[in-house]
């Protein structure tokens, strides 16, 4: 029977956590009585992760997997698994059960009313330092204002998309792939669902500092123009700076004898050559950002390379 329901979840050094989350969501799923299905992406892990999932894809053919040739990274993982689902409607959940499978079915029920996006927002971060809660805060206003998009803060990954809304982001061309930008570009109607994030009780989290930063640098980059700007508006500040530190030093220059006290020249030059040398550097930085997104487009690799898939019919 064709499965109304997909279940997609990344995983990646997650065998502490595999056990309990198929003893929890498969439960959770059947007593909702909808056709579904499970696809776990193996994304590179090094651990047991592998074994486990060969093990509940043999007990349940409901169970799929799908195995990376390395690691690709959470998004590739996604964009996988929403590319092989065949689900009306899928809903996206980590492995590590920190967002609770138990919200499936109001979410479920908000897609039945006719949302094509029903996001899972966060009234409560257990577990969670100041600091991430902070830059992820930080991160959203200002990839909402850059990207000018509706991006619901203290929302992730943990999301419902009705069929065409997948169709719509996996027909997509560009490489560089940020589903929640992606989302809230192609639209549809949304909604949002409340629950309280628990702590995390197995396994330790894999989303770390640097892997934040380059989701942050992968969401901004590639879908805000804006940015372009901003070496051209920062060179209009230090052009301003800079007249003004002139102006400052010829008014000093004209008191001195008032003052008692003269400026040596390379109190004229120092400053002008630091502004002069952070402005490039500033605009180069920014230019090369975007072309190593463009290198990498012109690349066309794929996003991914699927090593291989259990219970797929094939």
């Amino acid at each position: 029977m064709k499965p109304i329901i997909s279940i997609i979840t990344p995983v990646y050094n997650e065998q502490a956590c595999l056990p309990t989350f198929f003893k929890r969501v498969i439960p959770i799923m059947e007593d909702l009585g909808l056709p579904f299905e499970i696809i776990a992406v193996n994304d590179g892990s090094k651990d047991d992760s592998e074994k486990i999932l060969i093990e509940e894809c043999k007990k349940d053919s409901r169970v799929k997997a799908v195995n990376f040739s390395r690691n690709f990274g959470q998004q590739a993982a996604f964009l996988c698994g929403l590319k092989n689902c065949s689900g009306d409607c899928a809903i996206l959940i980590d492995a590590d059960l920190q967002d609770p499978p138990e919200l499936f079915k109001e979410m479920i029920e908000k897609w039945k009313e006719g949302y094509d996006v029903v996001h899972g927002v966060r009234r409560v971060r257990k577990g969670e330092s100041f600091f991430k809660k902070f830059t992820s805060s930080l991160f959203i206003n200002l990839l909402s204002k850059k990207s000018g998009l509706d991006i619901p803060k203290n929302s992730g990954e943990f999301k419902l998309y009705d069929r065409k809304v997948i169709d719509a982001i996996c027909s997509l061309p560009e490489r560089s792939r940020y589903l929640r930008v992606q989302v809230a570009w192609a639209g549809f109607r949304q909604t949002a669902v409340e629950f309280d994030r628990e702590e995390r009780t197995e396994g330790e989290t894999k989303f770390t500092l640097k892997k934040m930063l380059k989701t942050a640098e992968a969401g901004i980059v590639p879908y805000s123009p804006k940015t372009l700007k901003t070496s051209g508006k920062i060179g209009i500040i230090g052009l301003i700076l800079s007249l003004l530190a002139f102006a400052t030093f010829i008014v000093l220059t004209c008191l001195s004898n008032v003052i008692g006290f003269t400026l040596p020249l390379t109190a004229w030059l120092f400053p002008t050559i630091a502004l002069a040398t952070s402005i490039i550097l500033i605009s180069n930085g920014i230019t090369d950002l975007y072309l190593s997104y463009l290198y990498e487009d012109v690349k066309a690799r794929p996003v991914y390379i699927e090593r291989d898939k259990i219970n797929f019919g094939e």
